[in-house]
């Protein structure tokens, strides 16, 4: 199947009042697996007229601010209001097909992108007629969870690190976490979790 691994930077948690500062989406084939650096990608820094947000995250994203500061030419940089409609366009020049309403949708992946990411694409101009996520989001930290010593899903850098990984920080960009997410998912593509699960007994229901 085919899905869109996205990742977001923002200036905060809180959708309604912080904004998003990167996008980077990556789409992966899983039965048509490309090396990294030649899947399709998209990345776009966002300019607002000013920025709000927490210390943490704007201290986090300096580089990102660094880069909206430059008055230079910059083909990645847009607009809020031009987001989606290029992130759209890029999905369309990619395959990807709208639906009977000209929506484009698609299966997304990402790290806590059900509690995180989507919040902040909801909020944004055409989300929902432009482009819109399926209900079933896919989240790597199922696939890496300790059923037995956990008590919450695992972190990105938990994850990696029991992928065994050689870089096991996150790179808190948006296109490297994005690219992230694909390189812990696609150990399963051979052996689907559920293959793993014991046969049933004879009579038991399945």
């Amino acid at each position: 199947m085919r899905y869109v691994s996205l990742d977001l930077e923002t200036s905060g948690s809180n959708p309604q009042r912080h904004q998003v500062l990167e996008l980077a989406a990556v789409i992966e084939d899983s039965r048509r697996p490309l090396p990294l650096a030649e899947l399709p990608a998209f990345r776009r820094v966002v300019r607002h007229p000013e920025y709000v947000g927490t210390a943490g995250a704007l201290a986090l994203n300096a580089r990102l601010l660094q880069e909206l500061a430059k008055k230079s030419p910059n083909p990645e940089l847009c607009t809020p209001e031009e987001l989606l409609p290029q992130l759209r366009e890029f999905l369309l020049a990619h395959g990807f097909r709208p639906d009977a309403r000209d929506c484009v949708s698609v299966t997304m992946a990402g790290k806590n992108i059900g509690v995180f990411d989507l919040g902040f694409l909801k909020v944004l101009p055409g989300y929902g007629a432009l482009v819109r996520a399926e209900p079933a989001m896919l989240d790597p930290a199922v696939f890496y969870l300790n059923w037995h010593k956990d008590s919450r899903l695992p972190s990105m850098s938990i994850c990696k690190a029991r992928a065994r990984f050689p870089d096991r920080e996150v790179a808190h960009e948006a296109l490297a976490d994005a690219l992230d997410v694909v390189r812990l998912l696609r150990p399963f593509y051979a052996l689907p979790a559920y293959q793993q699960v014991p046969r049933p007994e004879e009579g038991e229901d399945v």
